[in-house]
Order: C-alpha cells, then sequence, then structure tokens
C-alpha cells in the first residue's frame, strides 16, 4: 500500500489560540479518541478528513494529504473546532471567580476548547470507552477501522459507519478487542437499524429528550450519554460524571452522599448552562494531576 503524501504546512490565520498544554488537552485529553501524539506533531481524522496539526506562535498550522481541497479542510476544522463559539467569554462566565478549585483548573489549561465531533463516531467511541484507558480506546477504534472501515486515502481508513456495524456479527465485534461491549456495539447497532431514523433525528431533539433516547441503546449510561451529548452534539449542559468528576464533587464541594442525580443537579445549578465546560477543566487538571484528588 501507498503511503499517504502530505503538503507542506498551511497557514490557519483564523486559528484559535492556543498554548501547548491546552492544544495537546483538547485534542488528546478524552473528549477524542481520533489522534496521536507525533514526536512534532498530532495526527488524526475525523469522518473523511485526515490531519496533521502543530503550533506556530499559538495558532494551529495544518498538513492535509495532497489530494485534499484545502479551502473544504480548512472549513472542516473550523467546524471541528467550533470556532463559531467564543470560548473566551464562555471560560470568563463560569464561576472561577469564587470557585478556587476551578480556578486552578482553568489555569491549568486556559485555552481549553470543546471539540465539535460527528455525532455517530462520537456514539461510538464512548460504547467502547466503558472502563478502559484512553490508549485502550484507540487501540479498539484502530482495529475496528482496520478491519471495516472504508479508505479513505492510502494508509487511511474511516471508522466503520453504523451501516456496516449492523452487518456484522458478535464474533466479529469480539476480534476487536472490545470484550464484553461487542454486545453493547452488536445490540446497539441492531437498535438503530430497527429505528433508522435515530442517528438523524436526536441531534434536533432538547437535550434532555435527546439523552432520553440515548439512554435506550444497550450499553449507554448516564455518564457515556452525556460525553456523547457534550462531545458530539455541543449540548454545553451536559455534565459527564466519571469517578474523578465525582471525587472532585465530594471532597471539594463537600457533596458526601450526594447521589449521581444530585451531583448533576449541583452541578448544573453551580456552573450554569456551560457546566460541561466546566468540567472539561476539572476532568483535564484531575487527569493530570494539576488538581490532586
Amino acid at each position: 500500500m501507498n503511503e499517504t503524501q502530505f503538503t507542506s504546512w498551511q497557514k490557519w490565520p483564523e486559528s484559535p489560540y492556543f498554548d501547548l498544554k491546552s492544544f495537546h488537552e483538547t485534542f488528546d485529553g478524552g473528549q477524542s479518541f481520533a489522534w496521536d501524539l507525533k514526536p512534532d506533531y498530532i495526527e488524526g481524522q475525523f469522518l473523511k478528513s485526515i490531519f496533521r496539526l502543530r503550533l506556530e506562535e499559538n495558532r494551529i498550522i495544518f498538513s492535509v494529504p495532497k489530494t485534499t481541497n484545502l479551502s473544504t479542510a480548512k472549513l472542516a476544522l473550523a467546524q471541528y473546532l467550533s470556532t463559531d463559539i467564543d470560548f473566551e467569554a464562555m471560560k470568563d462566565a463560569l464561576p472561577w471567580r469564587s470557585d478556587p478549585i476551578l480556578k486552578q483548573a482553568i489555569e491549568a489549561y486556559p485555552y481549553l476548547r470543546i471539540l465539535r465531533q460527528p455525532f455517530p463516531e462520537t456514539l461510538l467511541g464512548f460504547l467502547c470507552s466503558s472502563t478502559k484507558q484512553i490508549p485502550q480506546i484507540k487501540q479498539i477504534l484502530r482495529l475496528s477501522a482496520e478491519s471495516y472501515g472504508e479508505i479513505i486515502e492510502n494508509d487511511f481508513k474511516s471508522l466503520p459507519t453504523w451501516k456496516i456495524l449492523e452487518r456484522l456479527e458478535g464474533k466479529q465485534l469480539r476480534k476487536l478487542k472490545l470484550g464484553y461491549r461487542a454486545n453493547y456495539i452488536k445490540k446497539s447497532a441492531d437498535y438503530l437499524k430497527a429505528h433508522p431514523q435515530f442517528l438523524k433525528e436526536l441531534p434536533g431533539l432538547p437535550t434532555l429528550e435527546a439523552k432520553k433516547n440515548l439512554l435506550q441503546l444497550p450499553g449507554v449510561g448516564e455518564k457515556i450519554a452525556d460525553c456523547v451529548l457534550l462531545f458530539g452534539l455541543g449540548r454545553m449542559e451536559s455534565f459527564p460524571i466519571d469517578t474523578w468528576i465525582e471525587k472532585i464533587l465530594v471532597k471539594f464541594y463537600q457533596l458526601e452522599g450526594y447521589s449521581k442525580e444530585q451531583l448533576q443537579q449541583f452541578a448544573l445549578s453551580h456552573f450554569g448552562s456551560n457546566a460541561g465546560f466546566a468540567q472539561q477543566f476539572l476532568f483535564s487538571a484531575a487527569r493530570s494531576e494539576a488538581i490532586t484528588i
């Protein structure tokens, strides 16, 4: 198989501003499992877009396969990075002035952003994520692409679509290192086959109704549903609660004995309509031990 030839590094003057820590954490900090850190750039893909990204004077420059239309690539990258959203204003509206833990988390990753990822890919990624570390999830998705994805460019394949997953048997899915998650993928694929409008209609639903529908999928619990809503549909009010976030809320906000539902209610009340953005700051700070829990 021929190796993909990439363009020279392309300027992107409209790029969001990043420091290196926030840049790496945005792309490779648990929002997405599509990016790999190389010695001097990151490489990844979403749908049929393939990118190499690096920082130059705190702005992204990019390289793409030589067959790619550069204008189309810029538009795809702008959409993916939600350049239409003022994250600085959103960050400033969070209650960091009266919340020293949130302030500490924001100071650790001041230019963190929420990616706007393709909804079907985000759903697949987080269905594979249960009790797995980020490198393991990447391995599962990479093997899925190699086994059942469509060729995008020489040595690059897309993730398998749900239409493709519908046709796979359980034994084929188990070969992807999914373990017990293979059953969730199989049953979810069967559900989506029986409800062909699900993936198309859900993004148009109000958040609570969209979450209720997501919870009907086998293997989708509260946390995965909130991750899909936040990272796949941009629902900034969605507040995923994993072990780290629960520990932060209990330890620093004195919420010992609170149920997950009560923790959710506190998060929305305390952090406001962009609680999911606050969650990502806290999650990143805990993951990197900028906040010790």
